[in-house]
């Protein structure tokens, strides 16, 4: 490095203190401070797990260890830190009589939040702290070449004040590869997400008996030229070449199906949806999604799938059926209450759904526009405010109202009422699912009714989709469907309070133009 640029890091802030430590690590020792190739390397776990207590000092398991350091203690001719990785904390010590001139005094360059590599003998302190203590290469040869201390990269961003881990919640989301090893049960979280989509795919890979024969994972298009699927907005992007207006999806729904009818039975996709729509605790614009499709089932086959997918992740990742979620206890056991739309409506608000006059009344009182609004619009509303936020424990609402459903089909005896259920926990709505309809004419009847009943604005993203009735046409055969919320799912079994805390880079406003994490 130039002398004109030393000068820059002469001040006393941490930042520059860093910076000349680079300097010297290059120049006065002739190391790279950002590392390379490393073989043998132990996560942290495994090298505790490998303490003998029965065995001497020089009998002891040597290992190669490498992980962020947490905390430095320099007392002179030893030095004491704590390395930390995705499996937990570990100490290392450097003593000047065990490790060659180099190595020591790299390791009294070493700043917090540097990661760093140290090869030794796996033993313990005066006060029985379990320790690597680094030493030389001839001591190490059977957990490959390399010094017994080597920095791996060097941090040149101060860690949060005290190691108390970011508290900010929009640093955090800002920040997450900070908030991650700061915050060791943000990393935990992370990882379960990973196990729970896991098991999602051993479950319908290879499901229980009575679910039937496995599902076959699929992709379907993330830039669709119809938004359809579901009620939502969409983002709107152009692709030039073909010079075509596109839309990210608010749904895979309509692909799949089209894969029902070109043959595959049992299907399924956990992938990225995208809803040009609010903010908040539960929603964010890009979320994921688990839909499933299953020729000649309907919507109560997919009850008894989504109540032993969701009883048995609960089991396997709480390790019990009982778990905390915010201030409740959520029961996993089975059956999980089954109830109809139009009961439960009456149940929390005294009246019939069918009586126009009182329900007018009760959105009156809860806020809500009821001038113009169709019945089962304005009843959908009152209900979303009135019986949703009731329901805790878990609970498939049964039987909507057909006019709230255009892919449903409806029950064979009433035609008002479709086969639809949601699987309300914790006052979240986590799965949906219909017996889905299959008839062309009624499908392409529902979506002019659909498309008829928007503003000018809506319209303007909402067209037939005619590609997928044409698929009707051909042929779909008798089906349910079910979608499901991931990331909620993973804050119902993490116990997170915020769908942002289950989502490793939820959107946020650019820095300085307010509340950076959107509406509450």
């Amino acid at each position: 490095m130039a002398d004109d640029q030393k000068q820059i890091y002469q001040g006393g802030d941490p930042a520059a203190d860093r910076r000349r430590k680079l300097v010297r690590v290059r120049e006065e020792l002739s190391i790279d401070p950002y590392g390379g190739r490393t073989e043998g390397l132990s996560d942290l776990a495994v090298a505790r797990a490998a303490f003998d207590p029965d065995k001497e000092n020089d009998d002891r398991a040597v290992v190669a260890v490498a992980g962020r350091v947490m905390l430095h203690r320099d007392i002179g001719k030893l030095i004491f830190m704590t390395l930390r990785d995705h499996t937990g904390d570990l100490q290392v010590a450097i003593t000047k009589k065990n490790v060659d001139a180099e190595s020591f005094k790299l390791a009294k360059l070493t700043d917090l939040g540097d990661i760093v590599v140290v090869r030794g003998r796996i033993g313990t302190t005066k006060t029985s702290e379990v320790t690597v203590w680094a030493e030389s290469d001839a001591l190490v040869d059977d957990v490959g070449a390399g010094s017994p201390f080597e920095l791996a990269a060097k941090s040149l961003a101060p860690p949060p004040e005290k190691w108390h881990g970011l508290q900010d919640a929009e640093l955090r989301y800002r920040r997450r590869y900070v908030d991650m090893y700061t915050n060791p049960a943000v990393l935990q979280t992370f990882l379960t997400r990973s196990r729970i989509l896991k098991l999602i795919r051993e479950f319908l890979m290879d499901p229980p008996a009575e679910i039937g024969p496995p599902f076959v994972e699929v992709e379907t298009p993330m830039m669709q030229p119809v938004a359809g699927g579901a009620a939502a907005r969409p983002f709107v992007t152009h692709h030039n070449a073909l010079d075509l207006e596109l839309f990210m999806r608010i749904a895979p729904e309509l692909y799949l199906k089209r894969l029902l009818v070109g043959g595959m039975s049992r299907v399924f996709e956990i992938n990225r949806n995208f809803r040009n729509e609010g903010i908040d605790h539960n929603h964010n614009p890009e979320f994921t999604m688990l839909e499933i499709y299953q020729a000649f089932g309907d919507y109560r086959g997919m009850m008894v799938l989504t109540e032993q997918l969701v009883h048995a992740l609960a089991v396997e990742i709480g390790g019990s059926e009982k778990l905390p979620f915010r201030d409740h206890e959520i029961d996993y056991r089975s059956p999980f209450r089954r109830a109809r739309y139009h009961d439960l409506f009456k149940e929390h608000n005294g009246f019939d759904a069918d009586d126009y006059d009182r329900l007018t009344a009760r959105a009156e009182e809860l806020g809500i526009d009821h001038a113009g609004k169709d019945h089962d619009v304005l009843l959908g509303a009152v209900f979303d405010q009135t019986v949703e936020p009731e329901l805790v424990q878990p609970t498939f609402v049964m039987d909507y109202p057909a006019r709230l459903c255009p892919l449903t089909r409806t029950k064979a005896d009433d035609p008002d009422i479709a086969e639809r259920f949601e699987l309300i926990i914790a006052r979240m709505e986590l799965a949906n699912a219909y017996t889905e309809l299959t008839d062309p004419d009624v499908q392409e009847a529902n979506f002019r009714q659909q498309i008829a009943g928007l503003d000018d604005e809506e319209s303007t993203f909402r067209n037939m989709d005619t590609d997928f009735l044409e698929a009707l046409r051909v042929g779909m055969p008798p089906a349910g469907g079910l979608g499901m919320g991931i990331d909620r799912l993973v804050m119902l079994l993490t116990n997170s309070r915020s769908i942002r805390d289950v989502i490793l880079f939820p959107l946020m406003r650019p820095e300085g133009q307010g509340e950076g994490v959107g509406s509450e």
